[in-house]
């Protein structure tokens, strides 16, 4: 059971005219979208687009400027929301002198996890990210790849209704991605919401939906499908170039 799902059907995340401004600089701007329950819904721009910056603002660790973000009609950001939200950041946030096992361990306590079910979801979680026999290594011995790896573990750790996950697969090899995605899949049919950022065009086109993010402006949201329909294009990457003008 996911905790903090709504409804299938129902809207799980609601941003309504949202700006982000750090000083002078409007990093977003008039961004208004809705994810729906159970739905894998895609950030799809490049690097310094916005896309970090926004899935901050949803998983409530980050105010914006003006308008509103709800997450499961809970206004954003919210100390209550936090435990029914998965975020994995793009930055690994861990602690490196740790062992896996006790990054877990925390994490699952921060959660409310404890004795059997803690220890049952901290091997699954592990088994997943195919870092099973690596969960009494101490991180600062990981690999990059495996750092992103765990910090997938942990955002999958308490079974969110919500998951934001921020370019999760950079730096994992092809096989796990695969395996990582397929999980997705399945999360999603049980109905968590997901919200992934991703500049990876073959990983947009498994998106229900994508919203594609451009100088921190949404300039179209659709299915892959009709992306490609609206634009003539034979790929969501031709797609976004129709949308983006081009630009390089």
């Amino acid at each position: 059971m996911t905790h903090g799902t709504a409804a299938k059907g129902q809207t799980a995340i609601r941003v309504a005219q949202v700006h982000k401004s750090f000083g002078r600089k409007h990093v977003l701007r008039d961004i208004t979208l809705t994810v729906e329950s159970g739905e894998i819904f895609g950030l799809l721009g490049p690097s310094g687009s916005g896309k970090t910056t926004l899935v901050k603002l949803i998983a409530g660790l980050d105010d914006a400027t003006s308008g509103e973000v709800e997450v499961a009609g809970v206004r954003m950001p919210s100390l209550g929301m936090l435990s029914k939200i998965g975020y994995m950041a793009q930055s690994d946030a861990l602690y490196t002198e740790l062992t896996a096992k006790e990054n877990l361990a925390f994490f699952a306590s921060l959660y409310g996890l404890s004795g059997v079910q803690r220890a049952k979801r901290m091997a699954e979680v592990m088994e997943l990210v195919n870092l099973s026999d690596a969960m009494n290594g101490v991180v600062s011995a990981y690999s990059g790849g495996m750092k992103r790896r765990l910090s997938l573990a942990i955002a999958l750790l308490h079974q969110p209704g919500i998951l934001i996950l921020d370019e999760p697969t950079v730096g994992i090899d092809p096989v796990l991605r695969k395996a990582v995605w397929d999980e997705l899949k399945r999360m999603s049919e049980a109905g968590t919401t997901i919200l992934v950022t991703t500049h990876v065009m073959d990983e947009a086109e498994k998106c229900h939906r994508l919203g594609l993010i451009r100088n921190g402006v949404v300039m179209a949201v659709g299915t892959p499908e009709q992306l490609k329909q609206d634009t003539g294009a034979g790929s969501v990457e031709e797609a976004f170039l129709v949308y983006g003008g081009g630009e390089q």
